[in-house]
């Protein structure tokens, strides 16, 4: 059953709160997150990101939201040079630990974000995003644009819905309308390169997942 966000504006505390219930949601199932998927096939995404990254690799690539490492794992493989951001610090223990190749891993809240300005050629926020409430993502994606290099890329997959807030557990979650996820990342600075709907292969209203592509516009 989905239980939902009353509609108001989140005071600090609130934001505290969801936050803290998110995050302590994956710190206490770290290893069973880690089991259950950790043979998922993101290599679509993956590709769809690097597809669109100007210059030449190996790129600099931000995995916001990375979890225990599954796809900082696959970016070393490729050649490239992935730095990992998570708000759980279970995660990010998991993720330093499995990507043994002195991958970065940092501990970082999503509503805190301390990142070097125009530093990265991509980010991948694979099921990521949706953990941000409604009243801070266009801040925390203003704090994403800036820590690109100009035309920078980044990629998001999130769980797209009717633009309710809620859950069916601890986490927070916004289930973006397409049309809104669009509108505010273009106020955020970025245009469009691809959307495409997953799990590829079914009807569309059983493909929850929204994914798309950006390019950091200045």
């Amino acid at each position: 059953m989905l239980w939902h966000y009353a509609r108001m504006p989140n005071s600090s505390d609130n934001l505290t709160a969801i936050t803290a219930a998110t995050l302590g949601h994956y710190e206490s199932r770290a290893q069973d997150y880690w089991e259950g998927t950790r043979d998922h096939d993101v290599q679509q995404n993956i590709d769809a990101m690097l597809a669109h990254i100007e210059g030449v690799p190996p790129y600099t690539i931000l995995d916001f939201g990375c979890g225990p490492g599954r796809d900082l794992i696959t970016l070393v493989a490729l050649g490239h040079l992935p730095i990992g951001l998570d708000g759980a610090a279970a995660f990010a223990d998991m993720a330093r630990k499995h990507t043994d190749s002195g991958c970065m891993v940092w501990h970082q809240d999503f509503l805190a974000l301390d990142l070097p300005p125009n530093y990265f050629d991509g980010i991948f926020a694979n099921a990521s995003l949706q953990h941000i409430p409604k009243t801070e993502l266009a801040r925390v994606l203003r704090d994403l644009q800036g820590t690109l290099k100009p035309r920078g890329v980044l990629f998001a997959s999130i769980p797209h819905g009717d633009d309710e807030e809620g859950g069916s557990d601890a986490r927070y979650s916004c289930f973006h309308r397409p049309a809104s996820w669009h509108a505010q990342l273009q106020r955020a600075g970025f245009a469009e390169c691809l959307t495409y709907y997953r799990p590829t292969g079914l009807a569309r209203h059983e493909q929850r997942w929204l994914a798309s592509v950006w390019r950091k516009l200045s």
